[in-house]
């Protein structure tokens, strides 16, 4: 349980740092520049979909592979950054009119890898010292 405490834990942490720093320092200008956008986003929902899918992620690596490592935990977070992102980079600018469909592809895409790979790291180091005869 611990092993699934931290890394729903890291996941909102990883989430929310690297997701802030892209929405909120680096490319404010550009999510200022989407006419769809809130002025203020609801945080809260915000965090209820990185408890739901740190959740996932989590459960998802112990039925993998139970004796994971921090390679696995990398795979798996890449996998599903992949398939979310694939969304949230591609289908939404085919979607909406976002002023610049290459730029939207390229923030979305890069704060996504940051995302997924640092979380990935964390989540197969957590997973790696916690075996299952001790999670």
């Amino acid at each position: 349980m611990t092993k699934h405490f931290l890394s729903v834990l890291a996941f909102v942490v990883v989430s929310f740092a690297v997701q802030g720093v892209s929405h909120f320092v680096i490319n404010v200008e550009h999510f200022a520049s989407i006419g769809f956008a809130r002025p203020e986003p609801i945080i809260a929902l915000g965090v209820l979909v990185m408890l739901i899918e740190g959740i996932i992620l989590t459960l998802a690596l112990q039925a993998y592979k139970p004796s994971a490592t921090i390679k696995d935990g990398l795979m798996l977070s890449l996998a599903f950054g992949i398939f979310l992102a694939s969304y949230i980079a591609l289908v939404e600018p085919s979607k909406y009119a976002v002023p610049s469909i290459i730029n939207w592809i390229k923030i979305e895409a890069t704060a996504s890898l940051v995302q997924f790979v640092a979380f990935g790291l964390i989540l197969g180091y957590i997973h790696s010292k916690f075996q299952p005869n001790e999670a």
